[in-house]
């Protein structure tokens, strides 16, 4: 692992440990930290400036966020997704989705579902400016206040801790060709069956959009492969 990562700033109000955990995290999703890197406590510490505690304090919980392995005697690493992790990750969520999207159409208010029209509104204006940074982060808020709108606050913590093992692939799969604007009917057919009470609707637009989302990541995670074995070749 070469010097990839630079110093934390130490002036932050959180505790030393979320600071080291999110600057982790956030390596890993743009791709700094690759999936199958074995992940160094000591060269770690040394490159953000810390100690090595709070950097294995972090670690133990990317672990339990799905980001990282811990391999007895053989150390940790980036997680690799496989093909089967995505299917089981989406079985899950697709019924959860589907939960969370049902339960919205019931107990959403006029001003939640307010923002979400505003929403995607955005979304829509950031897809024709190709600002994809704007895209993901709205595309989060979107579901963010979705799950909200469930009134079901464990439900939406399971959602959370799922969504967050695949959020490092996030901007691959939403860059696939066409995606990006079938994201946005996807939503809006969602939103279109919430403002209209319709739970059934509701569920079924969730269960349609998390199939397609699915479909989507393998696709551009067998691209991405294909991609890495041809520069491998050139090697």
């Amino acid at each position: 692992m070469d010097n990839k990562l630079s110093p934390i700033r130490l002036d932050s109000y959180q505790p030393l440990r979320e600071v080291v955990c999110e600057t982790l995290r956030d390596a890993i999703r743009k791709g700094i930290l690759k999936p199958g890197e074995r992940l160094m406590e000591i060269q770690l510490a040394e490159e953000l400036g810390v100690s090595r505690t709070p950097v294995r304090e972090a670690i133990r919980k990317l672990e339990l966020e799905g980001y990282v392995i811990m391999m007895p005697r053989r150390g940790t690493y980036v997680a690799n997704l496989s093909i089967r992790d995505v299917n089981e990750v989406f079985e899950i969520r697709t019924s959860l989705d589907s939960l969370a999207s049902g339960l919205a159409a019931e107990r959403i208010t006029d001003e939640e579902l307010e923002s979400l029209q505003r929403l995607l509104v955005l979304i829509g204006e950031y897809i024709e400016n190709n600002n994809m940074e704007k895209i993901v982060e709205t595309d989060m808020q979107f579901h963010d206040l979705l799950y909200q709108a469930s009134r079901n606050t464990r439900l939406v913590g399971i959602i959370y801790n799922l969504r967050e093992q695949l959020t490092r692939f996030r901007a691959t799969s939403m860059s696939f060709p066409g995606r990006l604007k079938a994201t946005l009917e996807e939503h809006r057919r969602i939103v279109e069956a919430i403002a209209q009470g319709e739970v059934k609707e509701a569920q079924q637009a969730a269960e349609y959009h998390m199939e397609k989302s699915e479909q989507t990541l393998l696709k551009s995670m067998e691209a991405l492969k294909a991609k890495n074995a041809k520069n491998t070749r050139k090697k």
